[in-house]
């Protein structure tokens, strides 16, 4: 399937991590989703239930992000991808990639982010 919804950049605070002031104080994440299904319906009648809302998307997002801690951003991503292969199985997303960014990682030196990007298929 090459077509596809993509959503880049939200971004969400959140109280994940492994240390303990992590939990503390909310840090930003900046989350991407990629949804894989066919537009063509959608594009050839206009009609908003053909295709994946994404406004469902980002509030699916932040509701991860924003809700209970998790040590790890992979298990954020995990949840975010489950959510989203629920959420549209009518309209047959068949793939969900979804890419988590932590700017503010606490480690001993500079750089830009730490991230996960995972991706998941229905009924796999």
């Amino acid at each position: 399937m090459t077509d596809r919804i993509v959503l880049t950049n939200m971004q969400f605070e959140g109280t994940h991590g492994v240390l303990e002031e992590e939990h503390v104080a909310p840090q930003p994440f900046e989350v991407d989703v990629e949804l894989h299904l066919d537009l063509a319906p959608a594009g050839q009648t206009d009609d908003l239930s053909r295709t994946a809302d994404y406004r469902q998307a980002f509030e699916i997002c932040r509701d991860t992000i924003e809700g209970p801690s998790c040590q790890l951003i992979e298990t954020l991503a995990e949840k975010i991808a489950a959510r989203l292969l629920a959420a549209y199985e009518q309209v047959a997303v068949s793939e969900v990639v979804v890419r988590i960014r932590k700017p503010a990682v606490m480690l001993p030196g500079d750089l830009d982010s730490a991230a996960v990007e995972i991706t998941r298929h229905r009924g796999r």
